[in-house]
């Protein structure tokens, strides 16, 4: 770690190489001939600069947090502390799932800059997903990654006073989460300024969903599990454009909004992306149904995170449960491993309750508020687009008013594939 740099400037790609040439970290990856490096700039998020460095000898991605938000620009001011919680976040998730977050090369709070390993061949999943190409073992990678991040980030598992210092750090991440408060859970449910939606297809059924009070009361119920249940530490935005994959592997990226809250909140955004992805399918395909395969190995991949992210976490429950959470010594150590047990499933079905809801809340945010999915915005005719969109709308709805009645993925599914059906506009 490096916060002896000097005055914060951003960067550029002429600019780039001779800041990096004095980072032992970048020189030992590209080598010491600066000209033989190639440098790109690749950022097409909402916040940062990113830069992609080659050479002969190898390469290396370099991130920086800008001062404001890169996609409004500098009207909608932002501190670059962010890349301070990124870095923080990808050395805790590297150490409590090894090998799935891509190694750190450097970090200068200063510059608020993370240098890191270029993962190659990977791609954004989400684009990966449009294209119709399947990744092995997704959803199994990505479940057991929640799994042992938000297992190993509570009070299940770390000691009481390291715990409690490290909500304090990552408490000081107030501004992504305001971006969280506020673009997830409020702006969808009202006419906000920087809200966009496709009209006028979808009008009428926007209007209905901010007329619904049932629906507005319940997400700020969730929005309050949100701001009050510091259960553990989250990714904070882990969707489809937050891993990267090949046939064969799956890395995940971008921890900046990492703050302490549900456990339920990770697993609800990854799961809504998968869902979000599937009703876009059609649009995307060649000829009618070339993609209805795909869109089953979806929902296959989709019910592999919830399975693998239970049983992985019942494993931890069973053998990592060290923190001050249902102690042993009220449960195994008095030979009542049933109590245990029943403790177990009742924490998978709060935790798989929340995740339903903000999946819900997720697919209103993504297709009413600021910040749009590719997996629709990529469909050019908007009367292609607002059927699939309406249908996430629908199932969305319902998802949040039924979250605790909706018993698992098999009848997740059946309400996704019957909204599939319909015609909701």
């Amino acid at each position: 770690m490096d916060n002896t740099s000097g005055e914060y400037a951003p960067l550029t790609v002429e600019t780039l190489p001779g800041r990096l040439s004095s980072i032992g970290g970048a020189s030992a990856h590209l080598g010491p001939d600066i000209a033989s490096w190639r440098t790109r700039e690749v950022g097409d998020g909402n916040l940062n600069l990113v830069f992609i460095v080659d050479s002969p000898q190898g390469s290396i991605v370099v991130k920086q947090a800008l001062p404001y938000v890169r996609l409004v620009g500098d009207s909608w001011p932002l501190p670059l502390k962010r890349a301070f919680f990124e870095y923080h976040a990808l050395t805790r998730q590297a150490a409590r799932d090894p090998g799935r977050v891509p190694d750190i090369y450097h970090f200068d709070e200063e510059q608020a800059l993370i240098i890191m390993e270029h993962l190659s061949p990977h791609v954004i999943l989400r684009n990966r997903l449009i294209k119709g190409e399947r990744t092995e073992r997704l959803g199994e990678n990505l479940g057991r990654f929640c799994a042992r991040t938000l297992f190993r980030g509570s009070d299940l598992h770390m000691e009481a006073a390291e715990k409690k210092r490290d909500l304090a750090l990552f408490a000081g991440n107030i501004e992504l989460c305001d971006i969280t408060e506020n673009l997830v859970f409020n702006d969808p449910y009202f006419e906000a300024e920087m809200n966009s939606h496709t009209t006028p297809q979808l009008d009428p059924l926007v209007s209905r969903l901010r007329a619904d009070m049932s629906l507005k009361v319940e997400v700020q119920h969730l929005k309050r599990a949100f701001c009050c249940n510091a259960e553990t530490l989250l990714h904070g935005d882990l969707h489809t454009g937050s891993v990267m994959a090949t046939d064969t592997d799956t890395k995940i990226i971008d921890p900046e909004f990492a703050f302490y809250g549900p456990m339920g909140f990770d697993v609800g955004m990854l799961l809504s992306n998968f869902l979000m992805s599937y009703y876009s399918q059609q649009a995307h395909a060649a000829v009618p149904g070339d993609r209805d395969d795909f869109q089953e190995w979806i929902l296959t991949q989709t019910a592999a995170v919830w399975t693998t992210f239970a049983a992985e976490f019942a494993t931890l429950w069973r053998t990592k449960r060290s923190g001050i959470l249902y102690s042993s010594e009220l449960y195994e150590n008095q030979n009542d491993a049933l109590a245990s047990e029943q403790a177990l499933g009742q924490f998978l079905h709060h935790i798989w309750s929340d995740a339903m809801g903000i999946c819900g809340i997720e697919m209103h945010r993504r297709i009413l508020g600021l910040a749009h999915n590719a997996d629709f915005e990529d469909i050019e005719d908007p009367d292609l687009r607002a059927p699939c969109e309406a249908r996430a709308l629908m199932l969305g709805r319902q998802l949040v008013l039924d979250r605790h009645i909706i018993v698992g993925p098999e009848h997740l599914f059946d309400l996704v594939r019957h909204i599939h059906q319909e015609d909701m506009l």
